[in-house]
């Protein structure tokens, strides 16, 4: 009996530790900032390949709202995008115009990635405005044998877990509105701000009170001097 609860006991741990190793297997991205209207560098962890055969190709499809996405260098890798005409020309802030956008961003890998090892691409990329947005970015992941297309939506509030190859995806949060620049420190401050001014005060009665007892030693020194050579 004492056996047969053991083995129940093991096999039970057996099966979750296959659920935690499959739910950490998906592929993932996490966001350096998630602040509507912000620049992020988004992380893809590639863990694995697909059924045990070597990752060759990961293509990283961009939501609408982000136009463009910079691939960080990786030796590992050769970087390319797929574009396509935008139907409306997009005027940037900077006041230039855009004709076409980025709709993904594909990883070709130099020599095909390990099952067993895993692997980060980042993209540089520039937020949407609207915060509370999920913005998801499906996955393509081809292998030596076969592929795994992770493009499956998680919806919000959904366990990401419980989704059979799940895209990627980000929440956006609401927009850092601090501006450190609108608010000076005392250091720039105006030297004849009331502040300033009232802690100066004290210091031009001290040099005034200095430079009068300089003069008054001088002068008591100059008339001793005049009264011994008499």
């Amino acid at each position: 009996m004492v056996a047969k609860t053991t083995l129940i006991a093991v096999g039970t741990l057996g099966l979750m530790g296959l659920g935690i190793s499959a739910a950490a297997a998906h592929v993932t991205v996490s966001a350096s900032s998630t602040a509507a209207n912000s620049y992020t560098l988004l992380t893809f962890s590639v863990p694995h390949g697909c059924d045990g055969s070597a990752t060759t190709k990961v293509a990283i499809s961009l939501p609408e709202g982000i136009d463009d996405a910079t691939p960080t260098v990786n030796p590992n890798w050769t970087a390319s995008k797929v574009t396509e005409k935008l139907a409306q020309p997009k005027t940037l802030e900077n006041g230039s115009k855009v004709s076409e956008r980025t709709t993904q961003v594909v990883y070709t890998a130099k020599t095909p990635l390990d099952p067993e090892l895993r692997d980060a691409l980042v993209l540089s990329v520039k937020l949407p405005e609207k915060a509370g947005s999920q913005l998801n970015f499906p996955v393509l992941q081809s292998c030596v044998k076969g592929q795994t297309n992770w493009s499956n939506l998680v919806k919000p509030g959904q366990d990401h877990d419980a989704v059979e190859d799940p895209a990627p995806f980000v929440t956006l949060t609401a927009a850092d509105t601090e501006d450190h620049a609108a608010q000076p420190s005392a250091a720039a401050q105006p030297a004849n701000s009331d502040n300033n001014a009232g802690s100066q005060a004290p210091g031009w009665i001290g040099l005034a009170a200095g430079l009068l007892g300089l003069l008054m030693g001088a002068f008591a020194l100059f008339r001793t001097r005049k009264s011994n050579t008499q």
